[in-house]
């Protein structure tokens, strides 16, 4: 099934790196200056795939709809970019599994919803992506994930027919404009996952628990 692939992109947070621990503090700070007591990071782990939103809804249970929703939101992107690379590191596994494409000839990229005002700032400090041939934010097309543009964008950059990509994702989101784009999907378990979600409902051709189990569906040849 996955004989004829030759490019794999991933998604970002939850996926590739651990953003968690700056996304979860970045909120965190906006309850302290209220007055409000801190929550550990492990409360806000579960949501950090879903960026401002799944913060906020965390931290203040603030929806979009609220009218101070707008004002918090730029508010906590001022704090998260002021601390972007603080405490995010790679996923266990991951620098190894970069190598192992980079040693293949293999193209491999990111998709991410998240903005190009944050995505180029982790590019940028952390040499893992010095190897990507693509890097396609929240903001890069008109539409985000789970519209396939952004994929379809990802594939043209890197000169691979998206029928010959593997795209792998930690949110429901991902293996949806995966499909979408023609691509085969892989539903990272290992990441945030979201509120009660089961990537085993996800309809994901393949599912994996740690970063380098991605190897063994990939053509050796």
């Amino acid at each position: 099934m996955t004989k004829n692939v030759r490019a794999v992109l991933f998604d970002l947070d939850g996926t590739l790196i651990d953003s968690a621990p700056d996304l979860g503090a970045a909120a965190d700070m906006l309850r302290v200056a209220r007055g409000m007591p801190s929550l550990p990071i492990d409360a806000y782990r579960h949501m950090a795939g879903a960026g401002a939103r799944g913060m906020l809804k965390v931290g203040f249970d603030m929806t979009p709809e609220h009218p101070d929703f707008s004002a918090l939101r730029e508010e906590f992107f001022n704090n998260y970019e002021a601390r972007i690379h603080e405490s995010t590191f790679q996923f266990e596994g991951v620098p190894q599994l970069v190598d192992a494409l980079v040693a293949r000839s293999m193209p491999w990229g990111v998709v991410t919803n998240k903005a190009t005002r944050f995505t180029s700032l982790i590019v940028e400090r952390m040499p893992l992506f010095a190897s990507a041939g693509a890097v396609v934010s929240g903001d890069t097309t008109p539409h985000s994930k789970p519209h396939p543009a952004p994929l379809l964008e990802a594939a043209k950059r890197i000169q691979v027919d998206p029928a010959q990509c593997i795209y792998v994702g930690d949110d429901e989101r991902d293996i949806i404009g995966g499909k979408a784009a023609g691509m085969l999907t892989v539903a990272a378990a290992y990441g945030y996952l979201g509120d009660g979600a089961n990537p085993r409902d996800w309809g994901a051709d393949f599912l994996i628990e740690s970063p380098l189990e991605l190897l063994k569906f990939l053509n050796t040849d």
